[in-house]
């Protein structure tokens, strides 16, 4: 389970996403960052999640690293990967849903 810290370092991480993608262009306003420039984002901070608990865990090997560190980025990893798996289910789950539709 997600402790609240990293369920609002979640939230923080989408916003800054949003808001990087929400830029105007050309004098147009978009209604915000396409949904493929979201995903590769969030695909990307996944990778980065992984990548630091990865780096922790060598760290500990060594006697270099605190455990509680390694916990909590494994912990931050742990609810990354289920975002982004229950993004990918709702994602098949409208493909569905759209491809029972009648023409």
């Amino acid at each position: 389970m997600a402790s609240p810290t990293v369920a609002a370092n979640a939230y923080a991480s989408l916003q800054k996403m949003m808001e990087r993608g929400g830029a105007e262009k050309a004098g147009q306003a978009t209604a915000g960052p396409s949904f493929s420039a979201l995903l590769k984002d969030s695909v990307g901070s996944v990778l980065e999640a992984g990548k630091k608990s990865d780096a922790q865990t060598v760290a500990m090997a060594s006697g270099k690293a605190n455990v509680m560190d390694v916990v909590t980025a494994v912990a931050e990893t742990d609810v990354a990967v289920s975002t982004l798996v229950s993004v990918r289910d709702r994602v098949i789950q409208a493909y569905e849903d759209i491809m029972k539709m009648p023409i």
